[in-house]
């Protein structure tokens, strides 16, 4: 995940913000930049690579001025270039921006149509070309600033300066954390606490749709409708546990905020925005010749790799065979003679998972390994990594890594389905334009929780629960029914809809709420039936579905939650994000410890 760092002062702006970059630098990075005002004109240091290389670049040539924005630099739209770097901007503004602005090709389109002229490949130029019309047509900084986040769609923090306005900086928050540091007649703008930490330790975090326009003496916050409001200001310790946590009451509450952008960073990144196909770095195997795939996890990587399985096999006619790490490293299954073996971890230091990759590689498989620490030891033990760069995740239960993980695949199933020609290019463009749209479709969810906290209170008081999933949408029902147990200890199970007349439904009565993941789709009327079966025997039945599919069981369900309308491909995606939403609510209610859960670690590296 990018990083931004601001501040509005009476000293060198330039050290500042270097130094708050390089706190910056566990999210990961591939470039970074720095523009400061310098007698009122806007000024840029910007390198490829890493912060040294900025460093050099200021040693070359000095950046004066008080006031001034920097950032770290993930590439998504754009390669990881210096002239792709933030900031960007034009002679009346510069912009530095996270997360991913999903109307950009339609406002460049318009913009270049009034004689804006854009000089990269980047989302977030877009911001900078709207808001540099918007002054030259005579708005103020703060007018065109509030013109042009009514116009941006998708999730993202800003911040801006602006020519002839050296003690003035505004940023804006929605759907990526933005937060406002207090100091002695300076002011800063950062990613999180921890970039401002040896700055101050007074912070206030904007809330989501929020802007808030900075001067060297104050910061005035206005909510999304434009009311001025207040935001409270809070010390931090600036150790352990608070760092990075913002207004969030937990890691999890905060991580699961960060879905859109963490999203939206894995699907920029992996699809070409021109050809509108999958990209993947150089493989050292043929995708189109592999014969068999072997995939191997644990805990919701497992899921993850299920709905991969689905994936693969439906689109791309590729067998998969799926198995918990621990459970295949001693079954010592025989592998098929130029095969992949597929790795999913958050850490990559899993030790059942590290283990099922040795095994593959002693078994002369290639190894792909889908991971979000590109220094681990999974990694360096890999033919080829995929990364989910979804930034650091503090709490034990997974969440934006879960779903990182699940973009990764998708568009690895796409790029599989395109060298083995299972599918027609036109199709693979149409359903990489779906995962294009699932950022402002998590941001709709997360704006409105108030459903979810409600079910929350109807969960928290059971004892047992059903979770029941068809189709790629099964693992989501595994991965609902793991959350509820990890963070509040209520026992759940997952099950494919088709197996409930099998086993589970003996369990059914009045009191066992029966969780369904069924948007709309081919699967759709089947698991309709399997939850007619379930109402008839006396089950609570709670829809998790799309405003089609709840108004075809609105007369069965006790409990609905309408989620926003998006492809059958996608919807494992989208669906695992109010799943995971459910568990925290009813965890919070329980007041169980959400972020620590007993007994359990985030990376499990023994056996």
């Amino acid at each position: 995940m990018c990083g931004i760092v601001g501040v509005v002062g009476t000293g060198a702006a330039a050290p500042l913000l270097l130094d708050g970059l390089k706190r910056l630098e566990y999210r990961g990075y591939d470039s970074a930049g720095i523009a400061t005002l310098v007698n009122g004109h806007i000024e840029r240091r910007r390198a490829e690579g890493k912060l040294v290389n900025l460093t050099e670049a200021l040693e070359r040539q000095p950046l004066p001025g008080v006031t001034g924005i920097g950032h770290t630099r993930w590439a998504t739209h754009g390669a990881p270039t210096e002239s792709n770097a933030h900031p960007h901007g034009t002679a009346r503004v510069a912009v530095v921006h996270n997360g991913i602005i999903e109307n950009h090709a339609e406002l460049r389109a318009e913009l270049e149509a009034a004689g804006q002229e854009f000089s990269t490949d980047t989302d977030t130029e877009t911001v900078a070309q709207l808001l540099d019309l918007l002054l030259k047509q005579g708005f103020s900084p703060i007018e065109a600033a509030k013109a042009a986040f009514a116009r941006l769609e998708g999730a993202y923090a800003l911040a801006l300066i602006f020519t002839g306005h050296s003690e003035l900086m505004i940023g804006a928050q929605r759907g990526a954390p933005l937060a406002v540091g207090f100091g002695d007649q300076e002011m800063y703008l950062g990613s999180d606490a921890l970039a401002l930490a040896p700055l101050t330790r007074k912070i206030a975090y904007l809330e989501d749709g929020d802007c808030v326009v900075v001067t060297r003496e104050s910061a005035t916050f206005f909510d999304r409708a434009g009311a001025e409001v207040q935001r409270a200001v809070k010390l931090t310790n600036l150790t352990g546990a608070s760092i990075g946590k913002g207004n969030f009451r937990h890691f999890m509450e905060k991580e699961l905020h960060e879905h859109p952008v963490v999203i939206g960073d894995v699907v920029h990144r992996m699809i070409d925005a021109g050809t509108r196909l999958p990209m993947l770095p150089d493989l050292p195997f043929d995708l189109a010749t592999v014969p068999r795939l072997t995939m191997s996890a644990c805990g919701s990587a497992y899921y993850a790799g299920l709905t991969a399985k689905f994936w693969l096999e439906s689109l791309a006619r590729l067998p998969v065979d799926a198995d918990v790490a621990s459970e295949f490293r001693y079954r010592a299954p025989p592998l098929p003679p130029g095969g992949l073996g597929m790795l999913v971890s958050q850490s990559g230091e899993t030790a059942d998972t590290l283990a099922a990759l040795r095994y593959m590689r002693a078994e002369g498989q290639k190894i792909l390994s889908i991971l979000n620490v590109p220094e681990s030891t999974m990694a360096r033990e890999s033919d080829a990594m995929l990364e989910t760069i979804a930034g650091p995740e503090i709490g034990v239960a997974s969440t934006k890594a879960f779903t990182a993980q699940l973009t990764v695949m998708a568009v690895f199933a796409l790029k599989v389905a395109l060298a083995r020609g299972t599918l027609p290019e036109a199709e693979i463009a149409r359903l990489c334009d779906v995962l294009r749209e699932i950022p402002a479709k998590a941001a709709e969810i997360l704006e409105d929780d108030g459903p979810i906290r409600r079910l929350a209170a109807r969960i928290a008081e059971a004892r047992d629960v059903l979770y029941l999933g068809r189709g790629g949408c099964f693992p989501i029902a595994l991965e609902g029914a793991l959350k509820l147990k990890e963070i509040s200890y209520i026992h759940a199970e997952g099950y494919a809809a088709g197996e409930m007349k099998h086993r589970p439904i003996a369990l059914i009565d009045k009191a066992v709420p029966v969780i369904a993941i069924c948007p709309s789709g081919p699967l759709f009327e089947k698991t309709a039936s399997n939850l007619q079966e379930a109402a008839a025997r006396g089950g609570q039945i709670v829809v998790f579905s799309d405003q089609a599919g709840a108004a075809k069981l609105h007369s069965i369900a006790a409990e609905t939650i309408i989620l926003p309308q998006i492809d059958p491909f996608a919807a494992p995606i989208l669906y695992a994000i109010p799943v995971q939403m459910l568990a925290y609510h009813v965890a919070v209610l329980k007041g169980t410890d959400v972020d620590q859960p007993r007994n359990l670690a985030k990376s499990v590296t023994v056996e």
